[in-house]
């Protein structure tokens, strides 16, 4: 029997940065929209354009209308099998959302030179682990894509996120399919349903990276590997949120470094488990000290222990198909929207499917967490009267 592991980490999310856009008008009357100093629409679109870029609004739509057009024409056929075979719809899903998880990792590397370095132990790919990563920004969970690429499998991560990040179009019904963990931060109400969905994952053989952010989080059971302690940092400009991206204020630079504690070096105990992660947390806060006052690498060599599962000249084949991929399926869907009324129907009635069985029951995770309970007490009543 494995160790509980708990993640009693304090958060560290930063700095927040709280911005407006403060539009004053003065002496507008009787001035000329186009006389100099005047309230015409030259000023405005001048303020406009400061506050956003192409390089931003070319990120954030070609993510939206990916993850929106995959969730209508890629996962939606598959629902279905959810009642059928969970195990073969947890299969299927998870590589077609493993394929959106690639275009974030492209667009950052290829279209706007992002340059990733990964030091310490790496992952070993495949195993069952926690990853604990601080939480310098709210894109972090977004870039840790860009080293699961390398040293792991993209369809195995699993997240912990705000229940609220749920109802969002596209991403949102993606995440529910991949059956991410929704939690609204309040561990009394979350510890259910948090070991609901890992017993779920261990029933259907399911191995899984669960990356985590929240602070008392308690695992247990024997289908863990390794912890994996994963410090990340920014040596140049942080983006901070979402207007940050839409300002095209990309991070030139991306940093990870890697602890991995296998599962049996951990304490037994939940007081000593405690301070053992209290210590890994100093140590991950001198860690981020020494990057940021120093050279700002976290090892000068620049290479991990463990080398990468895969090449970078793999990883460039992949990153340049999913560009591709998700270019041209974009473009197709709005081609076969417009010739074809079938397909418009079929979108809208995948739309209010979506739309409406959030409403009812939740999201699709707790539907496929129910329908797996409920199966799971049939059989074990039926195994109980045959006996």
């Amino acid at each position: 029997m494995s160790p509980p592991i708990a993640a009693a980490w304090p958060l560290s999310p930063g700095p927040r940065l709280h911005e407006g856009l403060s539009l004053r008008l003065r002496g507008c009357a009787g001035v000329g929209a186009g006389s100099p100093g005047g309230c015409g629409l030259l000023p405005l679109l001048r303020r406009l354009r400061a506050m956003v870029s192409w390089k931003g609004i070319y990120f954030l739509l070609a993510l939206f209308l990916a993850s929106f057009f995959g969730s209508i024409f890629m996962l939606s056929p598959f629902l279905p099998l959810m009642f059928v075979s969970p195990a073969w719809y947890r299969w299927i899903t998870d590589r077609i959302v493993a394929t959106w998880l690639t275009l974030p990792v492209a667009l950052l590397e290829i279209v706007f030179g992002a340059k990733v370095v990964i030091t310490g132990d790496g992952f070993i790919p495949g195993e069952r682990s926690v990853i604990i990563m601080n939480h310098r920004t709210r894109m972090d969970w977004m870039f840790l894509w860009n080293c699961l690429l390398r040293y792991s499998y993209l369809r195995l991560e699993k997240i912990c996120l705000k229940s609220s990040l749920k109802s969002v179009p596209g991403f949102g019904w993606a995440m529910q399919v991949a059956a991410f963990i929704f939690i609204q931060r309040k561990w009394e109400d979350d510890k259910n349903h948090f070991e609901n969905m890992l017993d779920y994952f261990c029933d259907i053989h399911e191995p899984l990276q669960l990356l985590i952010f929240p602070e008392g989080t308690d695992l247990t059971g024997n289908n863990l590997d390794a912890i994996h302690d994963i410090t990340v940092a920014y040596p140049q400009n942080i983006p901070q949120t979402e207007k940050h991206l839409l300002n095209g204020n990309f991070p030139k630079e991306i940093h990870f470094h890697v602890h991995r504690y296998p599962v049996q070096t951990l304490p037994t105990s939940r007081e000593e488990l405690q301070l053992w992660c209290q210590k890994r947390w100093e140590e991950k806060e001198e860690r981020l000290q020494l990057f940021y006052e120093g050279e700002k690498y976290f090892d000068v060599t620049g290479r991990s222990i463990i080398p990468p599962c895969k090449s970078e000249l793999r990883v460039l084949v992949v990153k340049c198909i999913s560009l591709l991929y998700w270019t041209l399926f974009t473009l197709a869907m709005f081609v076969l929207l417009y010739l074809y009324s079938f397909v418009r129907w079929y979108c809208v009635t995948a739309v209010v499917i979506f739309v409406v069985q959030q409403k009812i029951f939740g999201g699709l995770e707790i539907i496929e967490l129910a329908r797996h309970r409920y199966f799971n007490k049939r059989q074990n009543g039926y195994g109980r009267k045959t006996e």
